[in-house]
Formats: C-alpha cells, structure tokens, sequence
C-alpha cells in the first residue's frame, strides 16, 4: 500500500453556545493551537483549507481569509474556503489530503467553524438551504425532511421508537464522558422514548432528543506527507477514503429509505484500506438525527434494510458492544455546528487511535470509519484510519 497523508496534529473547542462573537474568532481559537500540537510553525504549512457552511448564519464571508486576520503569520499562506453543507468540514480535509497527496505541499491546515447562535440567525431556514427548496422547501425545515423519512420508514418497516431512543440515550451516555460535547447529560432511555413538555415532538415520530443540537465550535487538523509524519510525535495515516454522491431531491432517489451514497463511501473506502467491517474497533458517524444513524447501520452493512434495530438490540454499537458507534456522543451530544463537524470527528477518531482520548478512551482502539453526509446523505465522506506512529 502506498505512503498516504497523515494527521499529526489537532486542535478542538468546547462545542455549544460560545461567548465568541464571530466565525472569525472561533477560527482563530484553533488554529495556532493544532500547530503547536503538531510542533510545527506557520512557516511550515504550505496551504490552509477551511470548512465553513454559513449560508447567512454571517454576513461575513471570505472565510478562507479570516485565517490571517486572526493569526497574521498565516496571512500569506494560500488558503480555500470550502463548503459542501454538513459535509463542509470533510470536504475541506479532502481537498487539504488532495493537496498533499499530490505533491503540491508537504503540510496542510485544515480548519472548520460556525457560528450558529446569534440575534436574528434563522437557523431552520438557513440550513434549509441544503436541501433542493424546488421540491423539498414546502417542508419548512430539515428535522421535517428527516421526520418524514422517519415516518415513511415506520410505515414501511415498522413502528422505530424504541431503536431511535435507543441511539438517542446512548449517545447521551457517551457525550457525558466528552470535554468537548455541547450536552454532558446521561438522558436515559426512558426519557429519550417519550414525549413529554421537556421532550416534545418536532417533525413526525422524531422528538427533540431525537435532532442534534444547534451549536457553535471549531476543529482544527495538521495533515502532513509520509516524510513530515514519519518524524512527528504521533500520526493517524488514511488506509482508505471515498467520497460519493447521490441526487439531491429525495425524489430523485431509487430508494428515499436507503442511503446508497452513505453505502457506496463507506465500502468503497473499506475497499481501498483492504479492510472489512470485523477489522474496525469504532465508527464515528454522522448521527444529525437518530433517524439518519439507524439508517446508516444499514447502509454500512451491520443490518439488512430495515432491520437495524436489531444492531441495537443486541448491544453491537453500545461503547462496549462488538462495534462502539458514536462513543464521542456524536452529533447528538456533542453538537453540531455545520462547518466543524467533519473536522472534529476526524480529530475524535485520531485521539482514539492514539490513545489520547482521556474518558472517552476505548480499551482498543487499532482502526475506525468517520462517515460525514451533507444534507440527507447526499454528499458523502468516509475515512478509513489507522495509527502509523
């Protein structure tokens, strides 16, 4: 197998309602910190890419330039902003690890951000945005997309409450355990499974423990080449990685109920590493609603279609079941703020593999899947990491 591109440095705010004003200072929180933890200087990054969704959370825009506002020693340095919806933050490592792979550098800065709180931020209509509005915008927000696929998916295999609080109470269980995670909050099943005033319905059978939270926070990642990794302290190399797509409108779509990008990134990066799903000890996904998990249990392979409750049942993705999913807590506890989120679960996957993930630490932990999906699955990230050093 080739020298592939590594992770050998990161940087991660506290996810929730930060009392930083602006996109700029939470990009800024992040990113001299990941160069320090990867003992390099801003003399030694050849480009920075940077994941921010924005979509009018900000009227601020250039984002690929407010790296050097921040830190003007890095004002020089080419730097991209790019945006993919909730997938932003992957698609900014991709085109960092492209970057490098290809010769044009041996050091890239990856940074994502957003700054979703605020006075007057429409959240619901912004993130609508990544959707396909022509068809999809009658619905009026996303957790109603993700709440008719809830239903639809009920309709067709049956009544899902008792697997979605499942998801929901564990990875509540596992945010407790997150220095990082916006919810530090063991919610319990029986919580989780009923609507109540403090657990109303938001869109068909999804509850609100059901729909990751509205979060503001920032990750940052060094991805160096073989020869710069080799003499780093640590390094998380990418055995394999797939991107993949699927048609916007859930129209458009063979099958709304299963997710045939999220399946095609997954396996295609597995394929790449020479690795099947017994190999990995966890999978950090992208649970931006329970709905949205269950069905990716499914298109990873753990489950036939429809019957990944079963994954549940028996304990498989529990943080000590066969194959931990989400043991960060994922977007449920930890939050989500659009730009940062793929960035952030590479960062959580690479303190795992290295052993540096304090209470949140797996007893084993050799090799693991990151999926990251922007809008319902239609632009899908898969990683496939391992520890080189």
């Amino acid at each position: 197998m080739p020298d592939r591109p590594a992770i050998i440095g990161w940087s991660h705010s506290k996810f929730g309602k930060s009392e930083l004003p602006e996109v700029e200072d939470l990009i800024a929180e992040v990113a001299i910190k990941a160069l320090d933890d990867a003992e390099l200087s801003p003399s030694d990054v050849d480009a920075i890419y940077v994941g921010v969704f924005n979509n009018g959370f900000s009227r601020q825009s250039f984002e690929a330039a407010l790296v050097g506002v921040g830190h003007p020693e890095l004002a020089r340095i080419p730097a991209t902003r790019v945006e993919n919806a909730c997938a932003t933050g992957s698609a900014a490592l991709f085109s960092a690890l492209d970057h490098v792979q290809a010769g044009r550098g041996k050091v890239a800065l990856v940074i994502g951000a957003e700054k979703m709180t605020g006075p007057g931020v429409d959240v619901g209509d912004i993130l609508l945005g990544a959707a396909h509005r022509k068809t999809e915008g009658a619905a009026g927000s996303f957790p109603d997309i993700f709440g008719q696929l809830a239903q639809g998916y009920g309709e067709r295999f049956g009544n899902q409450r008792e697997a979605l609080a499942r998801i929901a109470a564990k990875n509540h269980l596992n945010g407790v355990r997150n220095p990082f995670a916006h919810m530090r909050k063991d919610l319990g099943y029986e919580f989780c499974a009923t609507e109540s005033d403090r657990n109303p319905r938001v869109a068909g059978p999804l509850l609100r423990t059901d729909c990751s939270l509205v979060s503001d926070g920032a990750a940052a990642l060094v991805i160096a080449n073989p020869d710069v990794a080799r003499r780093a302290r640590r390094s998380v190399s990418f055995r394999g990685r797939k991107q993949a797509n699927e048609p916007l409108p859930l129209a458009g779509r063979r099958d709304r109920l299963f997710f045939d990008g999220a399946q095609a990134a997954f396996l295609g990066a597995l394929e790449e590493a020479h690795l099947t799903l017994g190999d990995l000890d966890l999978i950090e996904t992208h649970d931006c609603f329970t709905q949205a998990e269950l069905m990716q249990y499914e298109a990873f392979g753990l489950a036939e279609q429809g019957k990944g409750a079963i994954v549940l049942e028996e304990g498989t993705t529990q943080r000590d079941g066969a194959l931990p999913v989400n043991v960060s807590g994922g977007l449920k506890a930890k939050g989500h703020p659009v730009g940062a989120t793929g960035v952030s679960q590479h960062v959580v996957t690479a303190m795992q593999l290295t052993g540096e993930a304090g209470e949140m630490q797996l007893s084993k932990a050799d090799r693991a899947v990151v999926f990251n999906m922007g809008g319902a699955a239609v632009a899908n990230y898969a990683s496939v990491l391992e520890r080189t050093r």
